[in-house]
Parts: C-alpha cells; structure tokens; sequence
C-alpha cells in the first residue's frame, strides 16, 4: 500500500491544525483506515447486539425507530442486495470508502499545514449515495438540481465529482471547479452536475431550492431538486417557509435532514421541539415524510426510490429524515470530546455506514473480504496520489481576486438617451412607466416572471405597478407568494439560476429585512463565490422614501446599505423616463439589480415625462445632468433630484447658475459626471433623502475629496436627513427630511462662501 504521502506527521505536528487532525485520528471510525494508512481493528455487526444497533445510547445516533418510517403517503418497496447489480453496489461502497479517505486526508493535511478548514461527511456517506442512484445530475434544464449543505461530499462524488477536483477545493487552488479558492471548503458549486454554489449561512439553500423546483414545474419537467441539510438548520425560518410554499404548490423537492443529533455541540433535544425534525415537518399539508436509519445504505435506497419516484410523479414534496452519525468533530475547528462522551463516540462508531455495508455485500457474496481491504487500499493509493497532484497545482493569482463581483461582459442593449423621446408624446407618470416597462418586457421574453405580495389579478400591487399582468400573461408569469420576503427573494435564487428571469416586488422598503441573508450572502456573491460559474440576474422592486406620512416602517431609506453590497447593483429613478428605461436594462441585466421606486414619486406631477418609446433601455453608472450651470454643482438622486431642481430654479431668479446631476444609479456610480461637473463649478452640494451620518451622500463627498479638492473654491455641503427614524406625524416628518427650504438655505450659503 502506497503510504509515502502521510510520512512527514511527526515534523509536522506542531502545526496550528494539529488539534483538529489529531482528534480525527483518534475518532476515526472502526473498520477505516488511520491516516497513517494502516487500518484499524473492525467492530461488525455481527458483534453488536441489534437493539444497541439501532439507538445506541446517550445521544447515540440511531433512535428506536423502525430502520424506515413514513406518513404512509408513499408506498416503500424494501430492497435487498437481490435489487441491485452487484457491480452497481461494489461502486457504491468503493465511492463512500473514497468519501471517507478524503476526509482523513485533508484532516491531515490540515495537520501538515497545507490545508486551512475541514467539513467531514464521514457518517452521511450511505443516505447520499442512495439519494444519488435515482438522480439525474447535467448540466441546465432537463436534469435534477442539486441545493446542498457542507456534508455532501459523498453526494457531490456519487455525482460525479473527482478525488482531485475535491482537493484542489480543499488547498483552495486556482482551479478549483467550486470556487477557484474563493470559498472555503465543502462549499461545492458544480455547474456541471446542476450543483448551485453553496453559501456559508445555515439554511440558505432552502427557498433558493424551491426556487428550482417552480422553476421545473414551469417547464414541465420530470426532475426534482434535492435541498440538503443537517438537523440545526431546521430550527431555521428558511425551513419552515420553504416547506410551506413548496407544499402549497406541490413543488418538485426532496428535503434530506441529515440529522447526526448535534448542530455543532447543541444536541438534538436542546435544539428541536419532538426531538426530531421528523415531527417538526408534520403539520404541512401536501409534504410527504419519510423518516429512516441512513447508517443503512438499502432502508435509505429503500426511501430514496420511493420519495424520488413520489415527486417525479407529479405528487409533490418529501421531507426525508436520515438518522445518521457524525463520526468526526463538526469541522477541524472542534474538538466533540468537550460535549460528547467516550460512550455515545462509540455507539456511533459500532453503526458505521460503511462497514455495514461491507458486511451486507459479504454476506451476500458480493464481494469478499481480501476484495474489501484490496479495495481499500486502492482507494487509499488514488487519495495520496491526488492530493500529491493537488499540492502542485497553481494557486490563485492575486490580481484575480476581484474578478466576477459584476457580470464582465457585454450586456448587447443598444442604449437609448433623451433625444430620442418626443417631446409631445402623451404625459407618463412613474408608476405608469414601470408597469409598461414590465408588460414590454414580459412580451419580449417569456422567460421573464413577476411575483411578490399582492403583485396578482385585480389588485396589481398595492400601488398598482403590475396592474393587468395576470390577465395579460397569466397566472404562471405573474402570480403571489406568501407573506415572506426572504422567501421571495431565495426562490428567485433558484430561477434566476435555473435561466428565467424573476422580478420580485418587496412591498416597502422597511420589509426588505427578513430578505437580508438572501440579498447580502446568497444573491449578491453568486457570481463571485462560484468564479463566475453561476448567475442569478434578477431584479428586486422596491417601494422607499419618505414624504407620504408614513411613520417608521413605510418611510425608510435603504440605499446606503445595499450601495455598500459587492455584486448587487442600485437604481433610483427620479422620472417616469428613466424609470422606464433603467427597468429595461435591469431586467435584461446579467447582475441582480436592487431597483429603488420612490413612493412619492409614483405619481408626482414633477416626475411626470413625455411617454418614452416602446423597449427603451437606459445605461447604468451614467449619470444625467437634469440642469446645466456654471456656479455650483447639486449632486443628488431619487425624490431629492425633484427638490434639488426647485432650489435651483429659485437660486436662478437670485443669479446662481446651478447644475444639477442626477446619479440615477449608485452602483454602479458615475463619478466621472460628478467629478466634471465640480471641476466646471468649483462648488458642490451633496443632497440625499437618508440619514446624513455614514449615508451614501458621504462617499460622494469622499470621493470628490480625493479626486477634485484642488478644484474647490468652498467646503462640500451636504443636506440629508437626520439620524434618526421617520415619525408619522406631519410636523415631525417635516423635521428630519430634506425640505426645499433647506436645500435652498444650503446652496445659498455656498454661493456666498
């Protein structure tokens, strides 16, 4: 046996990792090979008595439950070893002997410094690869969609992942098909096995799987999408909406908890009401259950066929509960021994996936066991080999590493401007400009889908902006979702990747929050975390501003902190034409676009333009001069471009030329228009809607500190709002908004500086 590769431990030991590597050396599992390549004495279970088997004790993995339960919605044949071809099941024990020897490889090569973090399957290897035998993994429509947590490695190489491609993830090496080291590893994201690239947050991945799941509904598809997770992750809010809308509309979606009882050292009984998420999943009508001892690779092929063949047929969502053990500390991070017990380490030990397996293919003289060690041995040689292989590939090159935040090509709109709107077209107000913009577009391109709380049928949206789509485009193109914005936003995850174009409407700005760990960790890094694999072009709609007496939670302002998101791009259109055209281009962007519509502009007599024509498409990051001036320039967007063009009508009366400059988006930010301007002018107002203190109006101040200072003949002004909430009544509003009033009093004293 090949064993060169594990030979520098001892020079190595005193390396920070050493702990982690260590401890999984001293809990690796019976019957596996050690790191240092010899195999450790094997406990069968033919030695185990079959009630210790099967619940163990303490918080021992498997609890006394039959080795498969269900709701008795799903008709389950049990397999046996007479159900498979042999060759078939010989594959399936050498790939989760593969799962688990790079587990103990990488462990160790945390433990030779050569890796940074570890995230073991080791335990979870038979329930994926039984989930596996019945999926279709490619890439693009037409084949099953993949939505996994960290512990899917033996999931992602039954698929079709390779020992290298794993390693080269785990050193974080520039061709790592993942992330070309951008993420950590176990964050897979394999394009070409339908793999959405994984995010860190806990629970992410379920309504973005939903997302799939619609998606294949829409094209009539027989696929489903497989959304995996451990036990912790159910105690999430992403669960539970996920399971609600998925089961409303019967979407194609296995949920697999990998439940190893522990979400990092909180057992299952501090964490879960019923001690299971079996129970949890019980009061969703229209969502099978499975519940099923996944140490045992034929109850879970038995479960998997069933629950695959349940939603490929049309019959809607399974929640499938896989009772596994966690055989390694939760990441190289941990040490278990602090919370678990030399007893419940080895209960679980003694219900080990992979000898059960073994023993089962002995038994049936599948196989025998020279074949087993042999295979083992083989298995051990491709590890070392591969990461022999890996350690000498290129790392990523620095100047790289701010490649795909955007989407770097080109987008092939041919821009439209202002002249090319007819001055005695027929009035537009904004509200008007966007619901043409989306029935337009929605005529274009029927991949295009427009949904959110009450966008559907008569009502149109509480401001009426997608008024008449229903009826136009029917009630698959344009339809409601519950009450729950990050469910909103995470399924559009999943078609936005899937190749449809969602625009999602958040009924006001203040309501955006709940949608926060889609927008900042799964929407707006996609294309980055994934090296510019994976896309989700989307566009989120969203009601701001103040102005309209709407207290605290109708009024916010909400620009500064999503300008500040890397890969989420930002408009604010103060016109009915630049709402039109900046919509256009939003939806036939490849980035996804927060698109902020002030609500006291929707029908404000002074954003109020001629009708723009039909597919009219406005350029992001350039800005547009509303007002031309020679002695002081007014930055400013949204509601506040309207009063800033009031100031400079009345400081035009008392002999100041003003220019105004309109960003219309802020990211991308136009800083060459700002910058021209305040060099033409010598002096600059910033205005803007949000709190002052750490508001965007400060990096536009920033920046023209850094690049024009020379050119400034008085202090950059700012006006904005104070810090504080909106309150409802109308004195207090007044009190803490930008006001004409106040804008006026500004400039006026920059003139006279």
């Amino acid at each position: 046996m090949q064993n060169t590769n594990d030979s520098d431990l001892d020079a190595e030991a005193s390396s920070p990792d050493s702990t982690a590597a260590d401890a999984a050396e001293a809990n690796a599992p019976d019957g596996a090979p050690s790191a240092d390549g010899e195999a450790a004495e094997k406990t069968t279970e033919e030695q185990i008595p079959v009630d210790d088997l099967m619940h163990g004790d303490g918080h021992a993995a498997i609890p006394q439950i039959p080795s498969i339960e269900s709701d008795g919605s799903i008709e389950i044949d049990e397999l046996t070893t007479a159900d498979f071809d042999p060759d078939d099941l010989r594959h399936r024990l050498r790939t989760m002997m593969l799962s688990r020897r790079l587990d103990e490889k990488m462990m160790t090569l945390l433990k030779q410094g050569k890796g940074h973090f570890h995230i073991g399957c080791a335990g979870h290897e038979a329930v994926q690869s039984a989930i596996s035998r019945y999926s279709r993994p490619g890439e693009g429509p037409g084949h099953d969609w993949f939505c996994f947590y960290y512990r899917d490695l033996c999931m992602a190489l039954s698929l079709g992942m390779t020992p290298r491609e794993a390693l080269l993830a785990h050193l974080a090496k520039a061709d790592d098909p993942n992330s070309g080291g951008r993420q950590m590893p176990e964050h897979f994201g394999l394009k070409h096995l339908n793999v959405m690239t994984t995010a860190s947050s806990v629970g992410a991945q379920f309504n973005p799987g939903v997302g799939f799941g619609f998606a294949i509904q829409q094209r009539e598809e027989n696929n489903y999408v497989y959304i995996s997770c451990g036990d912790g992750a159910t105690s999430q809010g992403d669960f539970h909406e996920a399971l609600n809308w998925a089961a409303r509309e019967q979407a194609p979606a296995l949920f697999l908890v990998q439940d190893n009882k522990y979400a990092i050292s909180v057992p299952i009984d501090e964490q879960t009401a019923g001690g299971t998420p079996y129970k949890l999943a019980a009061g969703y009508e229209g969502l099978s259950r499975m519940r099923v001892d996944g140490t045992d690779f034929f109850a879970s092929a038995s479960a998997a066929q069933a629950a695959i063949q349940h939603i490929r047929d049309g019959n809607g969502p399974v929640c499938l509960v896989a009772d596994v053990v966690r055989l390694l500390p939760h990441s190289s991070s941990d040490d278990h021994t602090k919370y678990r017990t030399p007893d419940e380490l080895e209960a679980d030990r003694k219900i080990d996936p992979i000898a059960r397996l073994e023993k089962r293919l002995v038994d049936a003289d599948l196989v025998t066991e020279d074949e087993v060690e042999a295979m083992r041995s083989e298995v051990h040689e491709e590890v070392d080999e591969a990461a022999e292989w890996a350690k000498q590939q290129d790392d990523p090159v620095p100047e790289t590493a701010t490649d795909h935040v955007f989407f770097e090509g080109d987008l092939d709109i041919d821009y439209n401007s202002e002249a090319d709107i007819d001055a005695d077209a027929e009035p537009m107000v904004m509200v008007d400009a966007i619901n043409r913009t989306l029935k337009e577009e929605m005529a274009r391109d029927e991949s295009i889908i427009v949904y959110g709380e009450d966008v559907a049928g008569d009502k149109g949206g509480v401001f009426t902006a997608t008024k008449e789509l229903t009826a136009e485009f029917g009630k698959d193109r344009c339809f409601n979702s519950p009450l729950a914005e990050g469910s909103i936003v995470g399924t559009a995850v999943g078609y936005a990747a899937s190749g449809f174009t969602p625009v999602v409407e958040i009924q006001f700005a203040d309501y955006i929050w709940p949608a926060m760990q889609q927008l900042r960790n799964q929407v707006a890094p996609f294309r980055y975390r994934s090296n510019g694999d994976w896309s989700c072009p989307m566009v989120i709609r969203v009601p701001c501003g103040g102005y309209i007496h709407g207290g605290l939670c109708h009024s916010q302002n909400i620009e500064s902190i999503f300008g500040h998101t890397p890969g989420l791009k930002v408009a604010l259109p103060s016109t009915a034409a630049d709402a039109k055209g900046l919509l256009a281009t939003a939806i036939r962007s490849e980035d996804p676009v927060l698109f902020l519509e002030h609500k006291a502009l929707y029908r404000a007599a002074s954003a109020r333009t001629p009708t723009p024509p039909e597919h009219y498409t406005l350029p992001f990051g350039e800005a547009r001069i509303a007002r031309e001036g020679s002695d002081m320039t007014i930055v400013t967007y949204g509601m506040m471009t309207q009063k800033s063009l009031n100031a400079a009508k009345e400081l035009e009366d008392e002999g100041v030329d003003v220019e105004v400059v309109d960003l219309r988006t802020i990211m991308p930010l136009d800083s060459e228009t700002i910058l021209e301007s305040v060099k033409k002018t010598n002096r600059v107002l910033v205005v803007y809607e949000d709190h002052e203190f750490i508001g965007f109006g400060a990096e536009i101040c920033a920046r023209i500190g850094d690049d024009a200072f020379k050119h400034l003949d008085a202090p950059i002004r700012r006006v904005a709002g104070d810090f504080s909430p909106i309150p409802f009544a109308h004195s207090l509003e007044r009190a803490v908004l930008p006001s004409d009033e106040g804008i006026l009093e500004a400039a006026r004293d920059l003139a006279a500086f």
